[in-house]
């Protein structure tokens, strides 16, 4: 992503050096990154809010809505307004062979195409109509419902439409396990802990509710073929799964008179009603939080319970009504990013020359210190004498702090002069939380030098081999990202030196891909990595002229699109042949300039300076840019983000940082 760090750059072939031998790219290429920095510094400036926080919408997938339909039409909620423009935005998505991608320009996927086309049956559309019998011919060829993921059959057995017996069974006995035993709720990541546990409850009572219609035009006869699951924990899996069945169907039917199954859902029960955050959510994300008001539903919590009123009216802030020639249209963010999207404003902000004490930074700077998190959370589980300290990814999010957001944070607060005194909103009240943040930082890095996002060793691999785990990611180990950010963090702390930025470097080394690049986690995806990795390695001391920072540039400059931008498609995380390949976007164009700007050299500037016109020929009149493929990352394979604000921070970040070392 960003950071403070810059690695002297070496002037170019043709260029002109100043008197203390920084390049000089010439009147008319300065003119061009100045104007077009200029002009986006005044549009990010104007979507900064009162309260002195940014946030950019967060766009995902079709399974949000059409999953946000049938969960009100569960919970008997859903109106026929809601209903009308969440069928017009899903109808607008769908690709003309009938199915529904979950990126745009992807292949059409199963399991978002059959829930899509159930939430356009709750809103009336006709499985006789063109655009629905395209959709079921195409699921059908597919292997039907049968063939889709578990995920999807849990919301259609939830209304009778498939078969509870044949999806596979985790109890909700799984809660009294201690966080030492293997399958533990705390082996699984913050994200996928979340979801699990109020599925488990949803998967004990089993819930059978009818739609107003029979979905069979989806189906095909017979039974799927089981795989052999030639694993040995895979074989090990099924076997225990067809052992829960048998469990299953002996618990069941004693109900209450079952007292371990009834303390164990009442259990449950209080694990969930505990991590409910102040807006109403679970983790500010969306799955965790409707499977937690269903889960609560079923066991007795009625829609006025306060519990479930507050998470209801929650929505509201995650639902995006926009206008369309067909009438208005509904969408559901999956999560949203204020934290993420300031913290990463102001330091693109700085990076554009704002001075320190400008009042868009100070404002941004007061609210982001008020979003700190000193309570307690799930890390502790692993890490239980760490005292708190950092940040989250949303506004009301207490209870997963996260790596990423603090670290920068801390690179964002350090950019900003605040009035002096120790009161709040002042440097010493931010001295003290980034010191607080770097002591967490330091205390969430896992043995092997990395770091990941939520938790510390988060690295079980038996959890991926459980048959209900098959799709998205279910762990949270380090990734070369996170580690990067935290390693310039660090370094901008002071503790450049220290052992744990020694170790975390050597991971990252550890980490590089042969060609040169490094894996993006968190953003798409090879250029992401990239871009956040070289920038820490340089700052954390790693000579520009090293193999491995050599590497990276070469890979960077071989990766540049005939039209001298950068783009990657997501298919690279299926198909390794794509990495670095894609239509040219601001965001990644930016990511391989920031590392191609702290690396230096002839070769790199060189190549750093093609983007500048890449930029500049791509801004939009009003200083922003357009950005239509997603370069942000939920799930590897499985779910992808749009982060609207990428398309403007990135750019600032990278052109200021052009002009600063052109000086």
């Amino acid at each position: 992503m960003t950071g403070v760090a810059r690695g002297r750059a070496v002037p170019h072939a043709g260029a002109a050096r100043s008197a203390d031998g920084a390049r000089d790219p010439g009147p008319a290429e300065a003119t061009l990154a100045r104007r077009t920095l200029d002009r986006a510094v005044g549009h990010l400036l104007s979507l900064q809010d009162g309260a002195g926080w940014w946030k950019g919408n967060l766009a995902t997938n079709v399974t949000m809505d059409a999953e946000d339909l049938l969960f009100r039409e569960f919970l008997g909620i859903r109106t026929a307004e809601q209903t009308a423009a969440s069928a017009r935005w899903l109808r607008g998505h769908q690709r003309a062979d009938g199915t529904w991608a979950v990126y745009p320009g992807g292949d059409g996927d199963l399991s978002a195409t059959v829930e899509a086309y159930v939430a356009l049956r709750l809103a009336g559309d006709p499985p006789g109509a063109g655009h629905m019998r395209r959709a079921a011919a195409w699921i059908r060829e597919r292997g039907g419902i049968a063939a889709t993921r578990v995920f999807t059959r849990i919301w259609l057995a939830m209304f009778g439409e498939w078969s509870w017996d044949d999806l596979p069974v985790i109890p909700p006995e799984m809660i009294y396990l201690p966080g030492w035993a293997p399958l533990n709720v705390y082996d699984w990541a913050s994200w996928a802990r979340g979801t699990i546990v109020p599925l488990t409850v949803v998967g004990s009572l089993r819930p059978a509710r009818s739609l107003p219609f029979r979905i069979d035009e989806l189906r095909v006869p017979g039974r799927p073929a089981a795989g052999a699951e030639r694993d040995a924990w895979g074989r090990f899996f099924l076997a225990l799964d067809r052992a829960l069945h048998r469990y299953e169907r002996r618990v069941r039917p004693l109900g209450p008179a079952n007292a371990v199954r009834t303390a164990a859902l009442r259990r449950c029960a209080e694990w969930i009603i505990a991590r409910q955050e102040a807006d109403g959510s679970w983790g500010g994300i969306q799955p965790p939080w409707v499977y937690s008001l269903i889960a609560l539903h079923l066991l007795g919590y009625g829609l006025e319970h306060p519990v479930i009123r507050r998470g209801l009216a929650g929505f509201d802030r995650f639902t995006v009504w926009e206008g369309s020639p067909d009438g208005p249209v509904r969408w559901i963010e999956a999560c949203q990013s204020p934290v993420w999207d300031t913290v990463l404003a102001m330091i693109a902000l700085a990076d554009a020359g704002l001075p320190a004490d400008h009042p868009a930074l100070v404002s941004a700077g007061r609210w982001v210190l008020d979003e700190e998190i000193r309570g307690p959370g799930d890390w502790q589980v692993r890490r239980p004498r760490l005292a708190p300290g950092g940040w989250a990814f949303e506004f009301d999010n207490d209870g997963y702090p996260d790596v990423d957001d603090t670290a920068e944070a801390v690179l964002a607060l350090r950019r900003v002069r605040l009035p002096s005194g120790t009161g709040r909103g002042t440097a010493g009240h931010a001295a003290a939380a980034c010191r607080r943040a770097v002591g967490w930082m330091l205390g969430m890095q896992c043995r092997d030098g990395g770091w990941g996002a939520f938790d510390a060793d988060n690295t079980s691999r038996l959890i991926a081999k459980l048959p209900f785990c098959d799709f998205g990611e279910v762990t949270d180990p380090p990734s070369a990202d996170v580690t990067a950010h935290v390693v310039e963090a660090l370094v901008a702390a002071g503790q450049g030196g220290t052992a744990p930025v020694r170790r975390a470097v050597a991971w990252l080394l550890r980490n590089q891909e042969a060609d040169g690049s490094w894996f993006g986690r968190w953003g798409a995806n090879y250029i992401y990595g990239t871009g956040a990795a070289v920038p820490a390695l340089i700052a954390a001391g790693v000579l520009p002229g090293k193999p491995p920072i050599r590497r990276a540039v070469r890979w960077l400059t071989e990766h540049q699109n005939p039209d001298v931008g950068w783009g990657e498609d997501l298919r690279s995380y299926e198909d390794r042949s794509w990495a670095g390949r894609g239509e040219s976007t601001p965001s990644q164009t930016a990511w391989a300039m920031l590392a191609l700007l702290a690396a230096g050299g002839e070769e790199a500037l060189r190549s750093a300076e093609r983007g500048v016109r890449w930029l500049a020929g791509a801004q939009r009149p009003d200083g922003g840019w357009d950005e239509q493929p997603f370069t942000g990352v939920g799930f590897p394979r499985d779910f992808y983000i749009s982060y609207h604000l990428y398309r403007m921070v990135f750019p600032v970040s990278a052109l200021g940082r052009y002009l600063a070392g052109a000086r």
